[in-house]
């Protein structure tokens, strides 16, 4: 099924995430709906808040940027993961910038700086523990959507001058004023 996704200005995508348990309700259906969501709105990642759950949870499938003959992006391909309760360990490298956009935030795209590469720790879907290394654009899909669980956007990464460049705009996707091809909840 898929779920609404919730827009900029909803409370819950600024609330940190809380971990759950493998007898979350349900579990399994949110994810494969998740899935389905960001598959429909033709995204990379969606993390649990988007969908008004505030929970310690996203999903990320990056096959999106594949590029045929390019190494990194052929990395891509088969990365189609879910991560729950997630833990940063370690963010290293220098910095750089990539153009990125948000479900919630539609028709807003911003070069944000981060690093290349970061260390996890997560379950998977079947609450089997992880620790993993990733890196290039795997890494910052996965940092973006890292991100939502900690009630971050990735707005907040940019100057405060850019933020007030864009209040507008926000203000507009705020009150449903936007135009999208998928599902959206707006706030109040």
């Amino acid at each position: 099924m898929i779920l609404p996704i919730v827009a900029y200005g909803d409370p819950v995508l600024k609330r940190k995430g809380e971990n759950i348990s493998a007898d979350y309700p349900e579990l399994k259906k949110l994810i494969e709906n998740m899935f389905e969501t960001m598959y429909a709105a033709r995204g990379v990642g969606l993390a649990a808040p988007q969908v008004g759950k505030s929970i310690r949870m996203f999903i990320v499938d990056a096959s999106a940027f594949v590029e045929e003959g390019d190494e990194e992006y052929e990395a891509l391909k088969d990365f189609k993961r879910t991560f729950i309760n997630p833990e940063i360990l370690d963010e290293v490298g220098e910095e750089w910038g990539f153009e990125e956009g948000c479900l919630s935030i539609p028709d807003i795209r911003e070069d944000v700086l981060r690093q290349p590469d970061v260390t996890m720790r997560f379950v998977d879907e079947n609450f089997v523990e992880h620790t993993e290394t990733f890196t290039g654009l795997a890494a910052r899909v996965i940092q973006h959507e890292y991100d939502h669980i900690e009630g971050v956007l990735f707005i907040d990464h940019l100057s405060p001058l850019r933020r007030r460049m864009l209040k507008g705009r926000l203000t507009s996707i705020s009150k449903g004023k936007i135009s999208v091809d998928y599902r959206m909840k707006f706030p109040g």
